[in-house]
C-alpha cells in the first residue's frame, strides 16, 4: 500500500486528498492518504463564521463555476444540492474616480472593451481615454518575447487611463498585487495569446465571446428564468461548506490537527516527515500544499536550489471588515454587487462587496452586510498598524466617503491575513521551471496550492487533482 502525506489541509490539499482516495479506486490501488495540517482547523483561507443570523466570509466569497474542477470537486463530495448562485439580478461593479461612482461600462471583460456604445457613454473614462482603448485593434503586436509587466501591457495595448481607472483596481481585487510589476503571463497568459494570435485584444476577445459556451449548472442551485447561467457561484452555508464537505470525505483518520511540520527528509526509496515533538512518519509520496515560504524551510536541508526558487515569491497582506447595517441607514441605494477603489485615488480601501445583496442567506432582511478589502495592492502597512477599532473607524470613513453611508454599524469581525497571497511579479514562470527541474530529482514530492500556478480556488483544486494523479501513475 502507498502512503502518501500532504502537507497543509487548505483546499489543495483537501483536493488532492479527495482525487487520491477516489482515483485509487478506479486504478485498482490501494492509498494510505494523511493530511497534516498545522492549526486547528481545515481550509487554510477558506473561512466562514456564522455569527447570529449573519453568515461572514472572513476569505474568498466565491468560485466561478467556468473553471469546472471545483464544481465537479463539490459535486464529488455530495454539495450539489447547497450549491448557490450570486444574486445576478443586482450584479454590476463600480467605480469610484472623481469623487463618485461610476459603473463599469457594459461589455468590459476585465479591462477589454466589447462593446461601442457603453464605452463611448461612460461617464468614467475622458474622451481621449475611450479613444484610445477604441484604437486598440490598430495597436501592433509586441516583437520582444519573454515576460512584461500587467502594467506595461496594459498601457501599451489599451493606454495608462486604461491602466489607473479599469485594469489596475480590477486586477488588484482579484490578486492584492502591483501590476507594475505583476506577470503578464503568469496572470493573464490568454490576453498575451490573443495578442500572438488575434494582434488585438478586442478582436480576441470577441473571437473568444462568440465560441464560449455559457456556463451552465443544473438542479438546485439554479434559478428559474435564469436559463441556468452564472457567473459566481458559492454555497447556501458559505465557502467553508466545500471544505468540510472534503474532509468528511476523506474521513477524520485522514487528518491530523496541530500538526506542524519541520522538515522533509529523502531517503532512497521513501520520505520521513519530521513532525514537530519530534515524531517522525514515513511516506511513498509528500504533497507540499503549504505556503511557499513554509515549504522552503522544509525542502532546505536537501535543496537550496528548490528552497531558493520558493523564497523568492513574494507575498502581499490583506485584510477583509465585514460591517452589518440597518437597512433603514441607507439613505442611498447601493448599486450592483459591490465598489472597487483605484489606487490613483489615494483612499484607504481597495473596494467593497454588499455582501447581503450579492448572496441570499447573509443576513436578515432588515438589515445589509457590507465587506471592505484593505491592504494587497496598495496601503498594505493598513493591515498591520491599524488595530481593530482604528480599522473598523477607518473602514465607516471611507464608506461614508464613498457611498455616503453615515451610520455606526451593528457589529463589526475583521480577518487579517498575514503574507496570505502569493504575488506572481515579472520572471515567475523561470522561477517556476528552475523549481520544476529541481522537483525532478525528487520522484514522488509534489508541489500544490496558490503559490506556484494559479490563485483561485479552481486553479488550486485542479493542479492538486493534476498532482495527485501523477502520485498514482508513479
Amino acid at each position: 500500500m502507498k502512503k502518501v502525506v500532504i502537507i497543509g489541509g487548505g483546499i489543495a490539499g483537501l483536493a488532492a486528498a479527495v482525487h487520491l482516495k477516489s482515483a485509487a479506486k478506479v486504478h485498482g490501488k490501494e492509498v494510505d492518504v494523511l493530511i497534516l495540517e498545522k492549526n486547528q482547523r481545515v481550509g487554510g483561507k477558506i473561512l466562514t463564521e456564522r455569527i447570529g443570523d449573519y453568515l461572514l466570509e472572513g476569505g474568498p466569497d466565491s468560485f466561478l463555476p467556468e473553471k469546472v474542477w471545483t464544481v465537479h470537486l463539490a459535486k464529488h463530495v455530495g454539495l450539489e444540492g447547497e450549491m448557490l448562485p450570486s444574486n445576478d439580478e443586482f450584479k454590476g461593479t463600480f467605480i469610484f474616480s472623481d469623487k463618485r461612482l461610476h459603473p463599469l461600462p457594459e461589455g468590459v471583460m476585465l479591462m477589454v472593451p466589447t462593446m461601442i456604445r457603453p464605452l463611448i457613454t461612460s461617464s468614467l473614462l475622458s474622451w481621449s481615454g475611450k479613444l484610445r482603448m477604441g484604437m486598440e485593434p490598430f495597436v501592433r503586436r509586441r516583437k520582444a518575447e519573454g515576460d512584461e509587466s500587467l502594467a506595461s501591457f496594459v498601457k501599451r495595448r489599451l493606454g495608462k487611463e486604461c491602466l489607473d481607472k479599469i485594469a489596475e483596481p480590477l486586477v488588484a481585487g482579484i490578486h492584492t498585487s502591483n501590476p507594475d510589476n505583476m506577470s503578464v503571463l503568469s496572470t493573464f497568459p490568454r490576453f498575451v495569446d490573443m495578442e500572438k494570435k488575434s494582434g488585438s485584444l478586442i478582436r480576441g476577445m470577441l473571437a473568444a465571446l462568440k465560441h464560449r459556451p455559457q456556463p451552465t449548472l443544473s438542479g438546485p442551485a439554479s434559478k428559474p428564468g435564469s436559463q441556468n447561467m452564472t457567473y459566481f457561484m458559492s454555497f447556501k452555508n458559505g465557502m467553508q461548506a466545500l471544505s468540510q464537505a472534503c474532509a468528511a470525505y476523506v474521513g477524520d483518520g485522514a487528518i491530523r490537527l496541530g500538526a506542524a511540520v519541520e522538515a522533509i527528509e529523502p531517503g532512497e526509496k521513501a520520505y520521513t516527515v519530521h513532525v514537530e515533538g519530534g515524531e517522525k512518519i514515513e511516506a511513498d509520496a509528500v504533497m507540499l500544499g503549504t505556503a511557499a515560504y513554509d515549504a522552503a524551510e522544509m525542502v532546505r536541508e536537501f535543496d537550496e536550489t528548490l528552497a531558493g526558487q520558493m523564497r523568492r515569491i513574494e507575498w502581499s497582506s490583506s485584510a477583509t471588515v465585514s460591517l452589518a447595517f440597518r437597512r433603514e441607514d441607507m439613505k442611498a441605494p447601493l448599486r450592483g454587487f459591490g465598489f472597487i477603489v483605484p489606487r490613483v485615488e489615494g483612499r484607504r480601501v481597495n473596494a467593497a462587496t454588499y455582501s447581503s445583496i450579492k448572496w441570499s442567506y447573509r443576513a436578515p432582511d432588515e438589515t445589509v452586510l457590507i465587506r471592505v478589502f484593505v491592504g494587497g495592492g496598495h496601503h498594505e502597512e493598513l493591515v498591520h498598524d491599524l488595530d481593530d477599532a482604528g480599522m473598523v473607524r477607518m473602514a465607516l470613513e471611507e464608506l461614508d466617503t464613498i457611498v455616503g453611508l453615515k451610520a455606526d454599524a451593528r457589529f463589526s469581525r475583521i480577518y487579517r491575513w498575514f503574507k496570505g497571497m502569493p504575488k506572481y511579479t515579472v520572471g515567475h514562470l523561470d522561477r517556476m521551471a528552475v523549481l520544476d527541474r529541481s522537483l525532478s530529482f525528487h520522484p514522488g514530492l509534489q508541489v500544490i496550492g496558490c503559490s506556484y500556478r494559479g490563485i483561485g480556488i479552481g486553479d488550486c483544486v485542479h493542479q492538486a487533482q493534476i498532482a495527485a494523479e501523477k502520485i498514482l501513475q508513479a
